[in-house]
C-alpha cells in the first residue's frame, strides 16, 4: 500500500526562517465545498485572492489564501484529500500574511495586446510548474516579490516540486513525498 502524503512531510525542513509562514492558496473552482469548509472554521486566516465584492457564483470559484498551521484539522484536510487533486499550490514567506495577499492579488488578472482582462490560474499547480521555468528575470522578480517559496505537487501527485528564486534565477528541487 502506498505511503500517505503527510503535512509533516511535505513541508519537511520548509519553514526554517524565523517568522517563516505556510500559506495555500486553494482554487474554489477544484475544491468541492471550500465556501462552506472556510465558514466552518473562523479561527483560519483566510482571503479571497480576487478583489472585491464577488457574486456567490464568483465566489464559489474564487482563489484563497489561507494560512496553514501544522497539526491542525484544516491543514490535515487540505492535504489529506486535496493533495494530487491540484486543489492549489503552497507558498512560503517571512513578509506577512497581508503583504503576501496583496502581491498574490496583484498577479491574478493579466492582460491580452488588445487590453482584454483574463485572469491568471498561477495558484493551479499545473499552471505553475509549466509557468515558472519558462520565466525571464523580470517575471519571476514580479511572480515571487515577497514569496520565499512556491510548492506545486507533481503530475503524478508523489512529489512535490519547490521552486524559490536565486538571485535573477529559478531554483526548482524535486522531492517525492508519497511512495510506496
Amino acid at each position: 500500500m502506498a505511503e500517505a502524503v503527510t503535512p509533516e512531510k511535505l513541508f519537511e525542513g520548509l519553514l526554517t526562517e524565523e517568522g517563516e509562514e505556510l500559506c495555500a492558496m486553494l482554487d474554489g473552482a477544484s475544491v468541492p465545498g471550500l465556501l462552506e469548509r472556510l465558514d466552518a472554521e473562523p479561527s483560519l486566516e483566510v482571503e479571497c485572492l480576487f478583489r472585491g465584492e464577488l457574486e456567490p457564483d464568483m465566489a464559489e470559484v474564487a482563489p484563497y489564501l489561507v494560512k496553514l498551521e501544522l497539526g491542525s484539522e484544516f491543514t490535515e484536510w487540505v492535504i489529506g484529500s486535496g493533495w494530487g487533486q491540484h486543489w492549489g499550490s503552497f507558498v512560503t514567506s517571512r513578509q506577512g500574511f497581508r503583504r503576501l495577499r496583496n502581491h498574490l492579488r496583484s498577479l491574478t488578472l493579466i492582460y491580452r495586446r488588445d487590453g482584454t482582462p483574463l485572469y491568471f490560474r498561477y495558484y493551479d499547480p499545473r499552471v505553475l510548474r509549466i509557468f515558472l521555468p519558462t520565466c525571464s528575470p523580470a517575471q519571476l522578480r514580479q511572480m515571487f516579490g515577497p514569496v520565499d517559496a512556491f510548492l506545486a505537487e507533481n503530475e503524478s501527485g508523489d512529489g512535490v516540486s519547490i521552486y524559490r528564486l536565486n538571485g535573477d534565477a529559478l531554483s526548482s528541487v524535486q522531492r517525492r513525498v508519497a511512495g510506496g
